[in-house]
C-alpha cells in the first residue's frame, strides 16, 4: 500500500509496453493486456481513494526527500481524478473492444495515456506535472490519428500545434516560477511564492502562462480551436476518451495551480488574475454554446457543449468559494461520465443506423428506440434536469457565486442552463417528434466511423458497446443521487485549499 501512488502511474507504463510486446508475438493480444491494467488500476485507484479521504498520502519518488525530490500527492480531489480515469478508461476500452480501433499500437498507446493522465492527477511537482502533460498530449494526438482517412490526421496535426503552443506556455511559466522561487514542488512554490511576493512581475507572468497555457488544454474559448476537429475527426471511442478525460485532467491541473500553488491570497493580491480567469469562463460558457446550437454534425454540436461545460467549471474555479469549488469538482465528474457516454452512444448510433448529423436522428425513436433512449437521458443529464449530476455541480457553482455577489456570472449559469437545453431540444425533438424518414441518412463520415485497425468491420453494436452507454446513462443520475454526499467528503479537501 505504501508504494501504491508510485504503482498508480508504473502500472500503465508497464502494460503500454506489454501490449506492445506482445502484438509482436501474437496478433490482437494488445486487449487482453490493456484490460487486465485498467482493471487492475481501477482497483489501485480505489484502495488509494479509501485512504485519500480519511487523510492525504505523500509519496517521494526515488528517496529523495521534497522539495528537491519528486512528490505524489494524494488528496480527496486528487484521488477522485485518478479514479475518474481508471474507471473511464475501463469503460472506454470495453466499447472498443468491438467499436475499435483495435490494433496492438492502439492499445499501448491507450494505457500511455492513461499513464499520463494518472501522473497529472497526483503528482505534488509542476515539472513534473508538465512532463506528464506531454505524454498526455503525445498520446492523444497518436489516438485522434487513429482514425481512417484525412480528416482525422488534419485534426490531429492541429492538435498536436496548437496543444504544443499550450504546453509551451505552461513550461514558460515554470520557469519564471522556478526562478522567482528556486522550486518546483508545488507546496514548498506556495511558501516561496508569497515570500517573494504576489506582486513581483516573475510571479505574476508565472501565473499567466500558466494559466493560459492551461487554458488551451481544456480548450476555453477563444483558445478552443483543436478540440472541434478532434473530437468530430477521431474514432468515436477516442472521442469519448478525450472528452471525457484529457480535458478534465487539464482542468484539475488548473485547480492544482490556481490554489496549491499561487494560493487564495495571490488572487486577492491581484484582481486582475481573477478576471482572467471569470473572463475565460464568461466567454466559454456563452460562446461554446452559441456554436453549439448552430452545428449540424452531433460530434461537433458536442465538442462545442465541452467547451461550454468547462466553462462552467472555470468559472466555479473564480469564485474561488467552497460552495463553488466542490460544484467545479462534481462537474468535472459528472461532466466525464455524461459527454463520455454521449460520444458512445452517438457511435452507437452511427453503428446501428448510420447517422452522424442532426438531421439523421429523425424518428429515431422508431428505428432504434435504445440508443434514442440512453442520448436523450444522458442529454437532459446534460442540461441540469434533477436528479441527474448534470444538476447538481451547476447549483454548487450557482450557490458559490451568489455567495460571492458574483451576479454576473450566476447569470451566465442560467443562461447556460437554457442554452444547453437549446441545442439538445434540436435533437430531442428530431428524436421523439418526427417520423422516420423514408431512407436512412448515412453521414458519408468514414474518417468518423468505427473502425477496426487489426481488420474487419461493426455491423452492428456489440453487447460490450450497448452495455457501456447503459451503464453510463444510469451512472449519470446514479451520481446526482450521491452527488450531495460526495460533496461533504470533499468538503474537507476544498477548505484546506482554500485556506
Amino acid at each position: 500500500m505504501s508504494d501504491l501512488p508510485a504503482l498508480l502511474v508504473a502500472l500503465p507504463l508497464v502494460g503500454s509496453v506489454l501490449a506492445f510486446l506482445a502484438g509482436l508475438a501474437r496478433s490482437k493480444s494488445g486487449w487482453p493486456v490493456a484490460l487486465v491494467t485498467t482493471a487492475v488500476q481501477v482497483v489501485g485507484a480505489a484502495l488509494l481513494a479509501s485512504r485519500a479521504f480519511d487523510s492525504t498520502v505523500s509519496y517521494v519518488v526515488g528517496g529523495f526527500d521534497a522539495p528537491f525530490g519528486i512528490e505524489l500527492y494524494i488528496d480527496g480531489l486528487s484521488a477522485t481524478i485518478a479514479l475518474l480515469v481508471a474507471v473511464v478508461s475501463l469503460g472506454v476500452l470495453a466499447y472498443s473492444r468491438a467499436a475499435g480501433p483495435r490494433s496492438n499500437a492502439f492499445y499501448a498507446v491507450y494505457l500511455l495515456l492513461v499513464a499520463g493522465l494518472t501522473g497529472m492527477s497526483i503528482t505534488g511537482d509542476v515539472f513534473n506535472m508538465y512532463v506528464f502533460l506531454e505524454i498526455t498530449g503525445l498520446a492523444a494526438y497518436a489516438l485522434v490519428a487513429s482514425g481512417e482517412g484525412g480528416r482525422s490526421a488534419r485534426a490531429a496535426l492541429k492538435y498536436l500545434i496548437v496543444g504544443t503552443i499550450g504546453a509551451s506556455l505552461f513550461l514558460l511559466g515554470i520557469g519564471y516560477a522556478f526562478i522567482a522561487t528556486g522550486t518546483l514542488n508545488m507546496a514548498d512554490l506556495a511558501d516561496q511564492l508569497a515570500t517573494v511576493g504576489y506582486d513581483a512581475a516573475l510571479v505574476q507572468a508565472a501565473f499567466a502562462l500558466m494559466v493560459v497555457g492551461l487554458f488551451v488544454k481544456v480548450a476555453v474559448f477563444p483558445l478552443h480551436a483543436w478540440q472541434p476537429d478532434a473530437y468530430a475527426g477521431s474514432p468515436d471511442s477516442v472521442s469519448a476518451l478525450i472528452s471525457a478525460l484529457v480535458s478534465t485532467v487539464a482542468a484539475y491541473a488548473l485547480i492544482r495551480i490556481v490554489y496549491t500553488v499561487f494560493t487564495v491570497e495571490f488572487l486577492q493580491a491581484n484582481p486582475a488574475a481573477r478576471s482572467l480567469l471569470v473572463a475565460g469562463a464568461v466567454v466559454s460558457i456563452v460562446f461554446g454554446s452559441v456554436l453549439a446550437v448552430s452545428q449540424t454534425e452531433i460530434k461537433k454540436m458536442l465538442a462545442y457543449s465541452s467547451v461550454s461545460q468547462f466553462g462552467l467549471v472555470v468559472g466555479g474555479i473564480a469564485v474561488a468559494n467552497e460552495q463553488a469549488l466542490i460544484g467545479a469538482t462534481i462537474h468535472l465528474v459528472g461532466h466525464a461520465i455524461m459527454k463520455g457516454g454521449l460520444f458512445l452512444t452517438a457511435g452507437v448510433i452511427a453503428t446501428a443506423t448510420g447517422a452522424r448529423t442532426i438531421d439523421g436522428y429523425e424518428g429515431l425513436v422508431q428505428r432504434f428506440p435504445l440508443g434514442a433512449g440512453v442520448f436523450g437521458l444522458l442529454a437532459l443529464s446534460m442540461v441540469g434536469v434533477p436528479p441527474a449530476v448534470g444538476f447538481v455541480g451547476k447549483w454548487y457553482i450557482a450557490l458559490g457565486a451568489v455567495e460571492a455577489s458574483a451576479w454576473p456570472l450566476a447569470v451566465v449559469i442560467l443562461l447556460s442552463t437554457l442554452l444547453t437545453l437549446a441545442y439538445f431540444a434540436r435533437i430531442l425533438e428530431r428524436m421523439f417528434f418526427h417520423e422516420e424518414p423514408r431512407s436512412s441518412e448515412s453521414s458519408g463520415d468514414t474518417s468518423a466511423a468505427p473502425t477496426a485497425a487489426d481488420g474487419g468491420d461493426v455491423a452492428r453494436p456489440s453487447i460490450g458497446m450497448t452495455a457501456t452507454v447503459v451503464i453510463a446513462a444510469l451512472a449519470a443520475v446514479a451520481l446526482g443521487m450521491l452527488a450531495f454526499e460526495y460533496g461533504q467528503l470533499l468538503e474537507p479537501t476544498v477548505q484546506a485549499l482554500l485556506s
